[in-house]
């Protein structure tokens, strides 16, 4: 545990500790008033009751529309599932700024909706429901489904024969055991659009402000960190207490239900009420994910001279789109950013991997506590970490402010809490009977490891490399603050883009975001061929 803790106290503990310190100290002096006065503004009381209602609205809205997906998946065997796996599993992996990029070439000015029916919908709650739905509906889907796969389905077939009909046998039987699955996968869903950033920034315009995006704003354009420091505890209070209920909800999970091999409940749909469903659930798949990727490609091809790759050329050059704008070619940004996830993921790889070790012996409340720990990046402003790494890290022995390596230890931060959650399932499968006959036979606990462990978590390695290079390669909120100029990340480079009015501008920013959508693409189609069903779930 030592190496993991001592990571995330100097690079996460004490970046946001010390913005907290600077927003309420004055003079030396601690300064708890200003909580209650930042607390009775109006504009921050909007602020706060806007992101719960809208966190609310949209796991909500996510449950009803993913859970049929996630029934589909768990029972159903048809052509192309897996393939269909990975593509609604791909909006979950891409950075939010592309997904507000989509949903801006689907539903903004000159949107498809625009051309064809004069209808927008960006800088509406709309826009921002329908993006957060399609970012999490994986999270449904993989929760949920995950489960619901391994559930025998002879306990709701005995409930039928005892005479209970379709819909109590489910409420009775099925319900309860999934209970804690969906629990897990509503608050999961709920923490990431309580915290959403990229997709509000980009769809909701200054009508609408989440928590993340009002700290963004009062941090980077006002200078005010009083308020931004109020706003963090309240944000990192909601958050743990989520993080907490989730932890209850897992735990519950594990202890109570006795499950059995996918392959034993996956058949073929009967009937035309089941052929229905899936083609429901695959006209949902079309129109919510499909749509929204396809036209962001659609949009990326559209030059003014008609198709072709004019804006990927433009992207060649300093001077496309106005040279104030960048400092180097904005295709750079590709190379930029695949250096940047690649370090991160070694980093991410070693820091989860020491901490699910650790997890994996159970000891008691100090473990548990550790664990709620490394999930407290999700959740906490990435704004208040990327202007803290500003503010602390400026000073030797640890001045890297003008490091390269600042990039990457802030996009590991959101990497590790994945690493955990895909290896720690896997490392407690493994019999602790085989480490035990490993060292009866004369071998040391690294080599044990070595012969034990490894084989047996290589798969899951692999599956949480990739997660965490996804992440990595799309985190945004930290890297606005701590990417130079002349080495933007693909998000930076986006957001910088959408920033500037133009055609040109907007026809680039479309086609790096189609560059990043087509890596991060790649990179989870990689990881459905590796995965197992132990590791593959999250």
């Amino acid at each position: 545990m030592a190496v993991p803790v001592a990571f995330f106290a100097l690079f996460f503990a004490y970046p946001v500790a010390a913005i907290v310190g600077r927003g309420l100290k004055a003079e030396g002096d601690w300064q708890f008033g200003r909580i209650g006065g930042v607390l009775s503004r109006p504009d921050i009381l909007d602020v706060l009751w806007f992101t719960t209602w809208q966190a609310l609205a949209s796991t909500a809205l996510t449950l009803l529309i993913a859970l049929p997906g996630a029934y589909v998946f768990a029972r159903f065997d048809f052509p192309g599932k897996q393939v269909l796996r990975a593509v609604v599993t791909v909006p979950f992996v891409l950075p939010t700024v592309v997904v507000g990029t989509a949903f801006l070439a689907l539903l903004g000015r000159g949107g498809l909706l625009d051309e064809l029916w004069g209808v927008r919908l960006d800088t509406t709650v709309w826009a921002i429901l329908l993006a957060h739905v399609f970012f999490n509906y994986a999270v449904v889907v993989r929760t949920v489904g995950g489960l619901w796969s391994q559930l025998d389905p002879r306990q709701e077939e005995a409930a039928r024969v005892l005479g209970a009909g379709r819909f109590a046998a489910f409420r009775r039987v099925t319900l309860p055991a999934l209970a804690p699955a969906v629990a897990a996968a509503a608050l999961m869903v709920f923490l990431f659009t309580f915290t959403s950033f990229g997709v509000v920034q980009i769809l909701g315009g200054p009508a609408y402000s989440t928590l993340e995006v009002e700290i963004y704003r009062q941090t980077a354009q006002l200078l005010d960190l009083p308020t931004a420091a109020v706003l963090t505890l309240v944000q990192f209070a909601a958050v743990g207490a989520i993080l907490a209920v989730h932890a209850a909800t897992v735990r519950r999970r594990e202890r109570a239900l006795k499950l059995v091999d996918p392959a034993q409940t996956s058949r073929r749909p009967r009937g035309a009420g089941q052929w229905a469903l899936l083609g429901g659930v695959l006209l949902t798949a079309l129109l919510l994910i499909l749509l929204p990727l396809g036209v962001l490609v659609e949009r990326s091809l559209d030059g003014p001279g008609g198709y072709g790759f004019g804006y990927y050329e433009a992207l060649q050059s300093v001077g496309a789109g106005g040279s104030s704008t960048f400092l180097v070619p904005p295709l750079e940004a590709v190379g930029n950013s695949l250096r940047y996830a690649l370090v991160a993921t070694l980093i991410a790889l070693v820091i989860g991997g020491l901490a699910a070790a650790a997890l994996t012996r159970r000891a008691g409340r100090l473990v548990r506590g550790f664990d709620a720990l490394l999930m407290l990046p999700l959740g906490v402003s990435a704004v208040t970490v990327g202007f803290g790494f500003l503010i602390t890290l400026d000073k030797p022995p640890l001045d890297l402010r003008t490091s390269w390596i600042l990039v990457p230890l802030a996009q590991a931060l959101v990497g590790v809490p994945f690493v955990v959650r895909t290896m720690l399932p896997v490392l407690r499968a493994v019999d602790d009977r085989l480490r035990e006959a490993a060292a009866v036979l004369g071998a040391s606990p690294l080599r044990a490891w070595r012969e034990v462990d490894l084989p047996l978590v290589r798969r899951a390695v692999l599956v949480a490399a990739g997660f965490a290079f996804a992440v990595s390669l799309g985190e945004f909120g930290a890297t606005v603050f701590i990417a130079r100029p002349d080495n933007p990340t693909l998000p930076v480079a986006v957001a910088r883009l959408l920033g500037r009015s133009g055609e040109l501008n907007y026809g680039q920013a479309m086609a790096l975001s189609t560059i990043l959508m087509l890596v991060c693409a790649v990179s989870l189609l990689l990881l459905e061929r590796i995965r197992t069903d132990r590791s593959g779930e999250f």
